[in-house]
């Protein structure tokens, strides 16, 4: 079956990695590669780190709640030290801005699908127009990887799971999305996720 549609998520994808912004102030600070992450995925849903991401905490009520979650587990950071380092690393990346102007070109439904949190900024977030849908977690009140979250975008896109490809940068995520029959690509260099998805789709992209 031929696909149809293409899913990205953003940071670590269209946008430099949040992830390496993070792993950069563990080292900053002296303290245990992944154990930012170990403290988002060991309070699962009733973390700060997943409430955000849910739309139940704004960022300023996020700060304090989540520096409780770090310390519950030995160490200290400033959370918004981290987000702010986070932001700063969150930069389009053209290659992948060219990809998704080519698959559309091409046909191809796209959706940007985005563990986010809602934020101070006015202003709609400037990708959605290079996108056909765009759901973000803090919006829909789900947040990867619930597969819910994922039935949400392919029935936006009018696909199947068959018919469409995801890219992240985080395993969890992919898995739960390769368990419902998408195709998925993992993306740490972004050139080498471009060239497997360039041999599913079957075209260049630029």
């Amino acid at each position: 079956m031929p696909f149809r549609a293409v899913i990205f998520d953003l940071g670590g994808v269209v946008l430099g990695s949040p992830l390496h912004a993070i792993a950069a102030y563990e080292r900053e600070l002296g303290i245990e590669a992944g154990c930012v992450n170990r403290v988002v995925a060991d309070t699962g849903d009733a973390g700060a780190w997943s409430r955000l991401e849910r739309g139940l905490l704004d960022l300023e009520a996020f700060y304090p709640a989540f520096e409780k979650d770090c310390a519950a587990s030995g160490f200290t950071l400033s959370a918004s030290t981290m987000f702010a380092r986070m932001g700063a690393e969150a930069m389009p990346r053209p290659a992948m801005l060219r990809a998704i102007e080519r698959l559309r070109e091409e046909g191809l439904r796209t959706a940007a699908l985005t563990n986010n949190w809602a934020t101070s900024d006015t202003g709609p977030n400037p990708l959605i127009p290079i996108f056909d849908e765009f759901v973000e977690s803090a919006v829909e009140g789900l947040q990867k990887p619930d597969p819910r979250i994922y039935e949400l975008v392919l029935a936006r896109l009018g696909t199947t799971p068959a018919e469409s490809i995801f890219l992240d940068d985080i395993g969890r995520n992919l898995k739960a999305a390769r368990a419902m029959g998408i195709t998925t690509i993992k993306v740490d260099a972004p050139e080498k996720a471009l060239a497997e998805l360039q041999a599913h789709v079957g075209f260049d992209l630029g």
